[in-house]
């Protein structure tokens, strides 16, 4: 009986979860086979080499980061500070954020990586000013709302700073009001 093909997502898949734990150097065809429990024959099918499955894995995570992201805003809708909200909340969710922060630390040592990450960062930006631009008139002051949001977002989870008298999510519900309620 002829045993089923490792789908190529399986390869992406797992290479990101290992890049996510353990930094790109970690990702290696023969530790994958072995995670996955096949060959690594079934690997060269699908790629030509190492550099091939982390580009893969870049435009996966760059799917998955933005336009799997602005697809589900758009299909749920509503005011441009819940689309921005929720935005915030897919992309730094626990899944994407550890990702995130693995394609950070790799694109301070890669510079092909680097871009990538700034062409994300500014689609993620660009997203942020459209949903804010009326209501901020002045382009400075617009995208300095933005950047700090941006950075509360990515940097939320990695600050462990207590809030007495507060929880967490008061002071970050009033961190958002101050960026975008205008006060």
């Amino acid at each position: 009986m002829a045993r089923a093909r490792t789908p190529r997502t399986a390869w992406i898949d797992a290479g990101l979860a290992v890049l996510a734990a353990r930094g790109p150097d970690a990702v290696r065809v023969e530790a994958l086979a072995q995670q996955l429990g096949v060959t690594k024959g079934g690997f060269y099918g699908y790629f030509d080499d190492r550099p091939a499955l982390l580009a893969e894995m870049l435009d996966t995570w760059e799917r998955r980061s933005i336009g799997d992201v602005l697809d589900r805003v758009e299909r749920e809708g509503g005011d441009t500070r819940t689309r921005a909200r929720r935005a915030g909340e897919l992309t730094f969710s626990p899944e994407l954020l550890t990702l995130d922060l693995a394609v950070r630390d790799w694109a301070r040592r890669d510079a092909a990586v680097a871009e990538r990450l700034r062409r994300v960062d500014d689609q993620r930006l660009g997203f942020l000013r459209t949903q804010f631009a009326d209501r901020f008139p002045d382009p400075v002051e617009l995208e300095a709302r933005c950047l700090l949001a941006f950075c509360t977002a990515i940097a939320s989870d990695l600050i462990l700073a207590r809030h007495p008298g507060n929880t967490r999510g008061e002071i970050v519900d009033r961190a958002e009001a101050l960026l975008f309620g205008g006060g």
